[in-house]
């Protein structure tokens, strides 16, 4: 009996082992979000492990993950911290869930890395991968297994400070698409909701990934020439740069029901859940 309730109680840990794959701005804050303890009383977190660049993943071995709320800020110590696929293939870490936060033009590589190693044959034989990325036609480059590969995407804003520091620039609402196994998802909706963020789980996420793309296209190239944030697409000024661009757009062959959704609310619809701090 006893030997049955130990056992379960590591099943149920090792349900709630995270990896974040690419833990940059974003992906760094997914650590945070999916953390059990959250650092708390300097207690470094176990559940969660990050990988990403080698020396932003040194200084938060060194000093801790420094985030900047608008309340302040917080220092998190996590005790998995990788910079290699070898580093966590030498760990006892082994993850259920991996989240990707990477660019989609290294997802190839990723891929590459992963199938390489001997991950897959050890510490990341029993996980479930997850990409958290926005974009079409991921899913078709990182064809690893169409049984255990699932998509997100998230309207939360995080700047990089610097090598082991983030910053929360805006609340927005996470959405996975609704496939994903009820553990997993249960997991996910428990850590997301307990540090306040939104969460969902759409049976229509592709549409979730057309509107998104649409709206980038449309909110990229502003920014980029104005070299400023986001909301300065919503300015009177730019009003009729913004919807002539729009149309521009809804010009090429895409979905059908986009074309439906009047420009400007589509526009609001993506900025909006971004709530600036």
């Amino acid at each position: 009996m006893r030997y049955l309730v130990e056992r379960k109680a590591r099943n149920s840990v090792c349900m709630s082992n995270a990896m974040i794959y690419g833990a940059g701005a974003i992906g760094s804050f997914v650590g945070y979000l999916l953390s059990e303890s959250a650092g708390v009383d300097c207690t470094a977190i176990e559940n969660v492990a990050l990988l990403g660049r080698k020396s932003h993943i040194q200084k938060i071995i060194e000093t801790g993950l420094r985030i900047d709320f608008p309340e302040g800020h917080k220092y998190l110590r996590f005790r998995h911290c990788f910079s290699s696929l070898d580093e966590l293939c030498s760990s006892d870490f082994f993850p259920k869930i991996v989240i990707l936060c990477v660019k989609t033009y290294s997802l190839g590589q990723v891929l590459n890395e992963i199938m390489t190693s001997l991950a897959l044959k050890g510490n990341l034989e029993n996980a479930d991968f997850i990409l958290l990325m926005n974009g079409m036609g991921n899913m078709e480059i990182f064809n690893l297994s169409p049984n255990n590969v699932f998509e997100g995407i998230t309207s939360i804003g995080v700047n990089f400070s610097l090598d082991g520091s983030i910053e929360l620039k805006g609340r927005g609402k996470t959405i996975f698409e609704d496939g994903i196994g009820p553990e997993v998802k249960q997991f996910l909706k428990e850590r997301f909701e307990e540090k306040g963020f939104e969460i969902e789980f759409a049976k229509d996420f592709r549409s979730y990934q057309w509107n998104t793309l649409f709206v980038n296209s449309v909110i990229n190239p502003i920014t980029a020439l104005t070299r400023k944030q986001n909301s300065v697409v919503i300015s009177v000024s730019l009003k009729n740069t913004v919807e002539r661009l729009s149309r521009n757009v809804l010009a090429s062959p895409i979905r059908k029901d986009i074309l439906q959704i009047e420009i400007m609310s589509l526009i609001l619809y993506i900025l909006l859940p971004q709530k600036p701090l």
